[in-house]
């Protein structure tokens, strides 16, 4: 591996150091980086223009995994598999820290890696007279708009109903996506590398509701009915933190596991529990 893009982020590295680190290694050690600006990146994949060429082999992106998460989204078309440096505080996903660039880069120019495909999450939104279809490494999480109050939702899968559930909101998470805002929740963690959708309510107005675990190839339909008293509810499902889409009464959101992957780079030999307890404790 030779041909590299750096996904520069000005906000975590305003002055460009690291991205010059980085850059200046791979020139010195037989390699290239093309630097992209990520926030020209995620610009040129909302207008559908490919602002890549078709020149790198992997794609290194520095900030966190906000960052990286986007990086995901912006590059799904292409199979360039993603590596994060971690410029960011706990980077779950973005697993080189700064103190380790050099060696990481060492390994990739030796080909001293391995390819993990991560599932994705495929969500089509029905409005009225609108329909729409976006993509999440993560998590789509459907929640309010506006006022403090508890929503209602009724929860589909595949054509069956679950469930109406009053809470906050709804996540659905993929594996990757486990240690987020499904976590946060009090959903359960995942080993990323699984095949699994996980259905997390988001402070549900009850004793006994907890996450449920779903086969990859289950569908869930969540419908926005009328509210308490018959009000119409007004609400927004979230794409990985990053693209939202307003709903209201009326409108539902179809969430399935997408054919496409996103494929992420591991270096370090270290098991998924050992990284988690590391992250747990700092």
């Amino acid at each position: 591996m030779k041909q590299f893009y750096v996904i520069a982020n000005k906000a975590k590295d305003p002055r460009g150091v690291y991205t010059k680190r980085i850059t200046e290694y791979l020139e010195a050690h037989g390699g290239r980086g093309i630097c992209v600006d990520g926030e020209a990146l995620e610009e040129d994949a909302e207008s559908g223009r490919c602002y890549c060429g078709d020149e790198a082999e992997c794609a290194l992106v520095l900030g966190g995994d906000g960052t990286l998460l986007r990086a995901a989204r912006n590059m799904m078309n292409r199979d360039i598999p993603l590596l994060g440096i971690n410029l960011g505080t706990l980077g779950y996903m973005a697993e080189v820290e700064i103190g380790a660039i050099e060696e990481a880069l060492g390994k990739l120019l030796a080909n001293d890696y391995t390819r993990e495909e991560r599932m994705m999450l495929a969500g089509n939104v029905y409005k009225q007279d609108y329909e729409e279809e976006n993509f999440a490494l993560n998590d789509i999480v459907i929640s309010r708009r506006g006022s403090l109050q508890i929503l209602t939702l009724y929860i589909y899968v595949n054509g069956q109903f679950l469930n109406s559930f009053s809470a906050d909101g709804m996540i659905v998470a993929t594996p990757t996506g486990s240690t987020g805002y499904n976590m946060s929740a009090g959903g359960p963690v995942v080993e990323p590398s699984a095949n699994l959708l996980l259905l997390t309510p988001i402070c549900p107005h009850t004793l006994s509701t907890r996450s449920i675990v779903l086969a990859p190839e289950d569908e869930i339909r969540v419908e926005i009915p009328l509210g308490r008293n018959g009000r119409r509810q007004s609400v927004e499902a979230n794409f990985d933190g990053s693209h939202k889409i307003g709903l209201q009464t009326g409108d539902s959101i179809v969430v399935r596991k997408a054919e496409r992957t996103t494929g992420i780079l591991k270096l370090n030999t270290e098991s998924f529990l050992t990284v988690l307890h590391k992250k747990m404790s700092e």
